[in-house]
Parts: C-alpha cells; structure tokens; sequence
C-alpha cells in the first residue's frame, strides 16, 4: 500500500523553528520527487519546496526562500522541510506529495498524498 505520512506539526510562536517529516511507504521512493504544499483556511493548496528523486534538486517558493529547507533521506524513505523564522502567515496545513522523478509545481500533477501536519504560528 502506497502511503505517504506527515508528522511534526504544531503551534508555535512568531521566529520558531519547526521541522516536518513525511514517511513514505509502498513506493520505489528514491525515484520520486517529494514536494511539500500547503493550505491556509479559504485559500488555495499552494506549493512550498520540492526535491527531485534524481537530481536532488530542490525548488522554493519566494515566499520561503531563505527560510525553508527541504531534504530528503532515501536510506529511510522520508523527506523533511525544516522550517525556520516562521512567521504568522505560514500558517496553514502542510501537505506531502510524491510523483514519480521530476519536480512539478502544480498540485494537479501530483497524485500521492498524505493527510496533512497542522501548522499554527502565533504573533
């Protein structure tokens, strides 16, 4: 069974750091690009970091750049995005996504995904 889940979300305050996990199960996982989007209450799934399956590339949103870090570890089938300097508007709940090799920054093109990792962060 295909599976993807998220773990480490949380509430926290205004410059905290979080990290979010995503274990992924059932699936050659080193051959998949893993994204990571998100979705704040009345607002579209909007894209936040992706990582290539081969390459290892990885791609920001502006509005994470410098802030983020997506990585992965194929040793244990999990990707992480490390979040730093968090800021009320990253508020939102945090998605895993897989699709097989290259990075996508659409969500229609992506059809693995996990439930979601809430995260709140408070002024």
């Amino acid at each position: 069974q295909v599976q993807l889940v998220e773990s480490g979300g949380g509430m926290v305050q205004a410059g905290d750091s979080l990290r979010l996990s995503c274990a992924a199960s059932g699936l050659p996982f080193s051959r998949y690009a893993v994204a990571w989007f998100r979705q704040a209450p009345g607002k579209e799934r909007e894209f936040v970091a992706a990582r290539s399956g081969i390459s290892g590339n990885a791609d920001y949103a502006d509005s994470v750049k410098g802030r983020f870090t997506i990585s992965r570890d194929n040793a244990k089938n999990t990707a992480y995005l490390q979040m730093n300097i968090l800021t009320p508007e990253d508020t939102a709940v945090y998605y895993c996504a897989a699709r097989p090799l290259t990075v996508i920054f659409s969500p229609d093109e992506y059809d693995l995904w996990g439930r979601g990792t809430q995260v709140t962060v408070s002024s």
